[in-house]
């Protein structure tokens, strides 16, 4: 059986998590909504409908979501030049590819947020899938997302390990039966990442790669314990 890593983007690959507080932040406030930024911060990595609820709550005026979801996409596509991948990522990815594991993206992003995330990364030659929302009835912290990107592969979850940078990362692959490895360049504490189920924390992509040899991503993997 293929090994299979599986990878969100936001966060984890590409520098966006700021981008999107501030586009969702401008979003809300046009909406007359007053959330503080670290709330919508932790708010990252849920899709658009499920943020909204999250920040939000359930007794929302639920026929403004559209268009403030619409004004996130719009103030966040303003900044799509300024996607910068972190150190590492895309040398991280063809490592991996070049050890025999098939790389695939799952992402909360769509359409041309996908399109430019994609460029910022360039590394294309060795993505094997990208699984999305769009794809499934329930995004993240749902194991929907991770259980679709193993289908498209034929990869099971034993032979598969999920990176992300958000608590919901950690839910859902904890919830898919998957290794989770967590990377602190998204912005959130350790603690957290550790809490929600990540078998092991680096710093971004850079520290990963240069620990590859020891964690649960290594070329002959012994266990899901990392070496932190």
């Amino acid at each position: 059986m293929d090994r299979v890593a599986l990878f969100d983007v936001d966060g984890t690959l590409v520098d966006s998590n700021p981008l999107h507080v501030v586009a969702w932040w401008e979003a809300l406030r046009q909406g007359g909504h007053r959330v503080p930024t670290h709330a919508v911060h932790r708010a990252i990595g849920l899709p658009g409908e499920d943020l909204l609820e999250h920040l939000l709550g359930p007794d929302r005026d639920r026929s403004q979501d559209e268009r403030l979801s619409g004004a996130h996409d719009t103030l966040y596509g303003t900044y799509f030049e300024r996607l910068v991948a972190f150190d590492g990522a895309a040398d991280l990815l063809r490592t991996l590819a070049g050890s025999g594991w098939k790389v695939v993206l799952v992402t909360s992003a769509k359409d041309r947020e996908l399109d430019a995330l994609r460029a910022a990364l360039d590394a294309d030659d060795v993505i094997t899938a990208t699984a999305t929302a769009d794809d499934v009835e329930q995004g993240k912290p749902a194991p929907d997302p991770i259980e679709h990107a193993l289908s498209l592969v034929g990869g099971t979850a034993d032979s598969a390990v999920f990176v992300g940078d958000s608590v919901w990362d950690m839910k859902a692959a904890r919830s898919a039966g998957v290794v989770s490895v967590g990377l602190l360049c998204g912005g959130l504490p350790r603690e957290d990442l550790a809490a929600a189920g990540a078998a092991a924390v680096y710093d971004d992509p850079a520290d990963l790669l240069s620990r590859l040899g020891t964690g649960p991503l290594a070329t002959e993997r012994t266990g899901p314990t990392g070496p932190r």
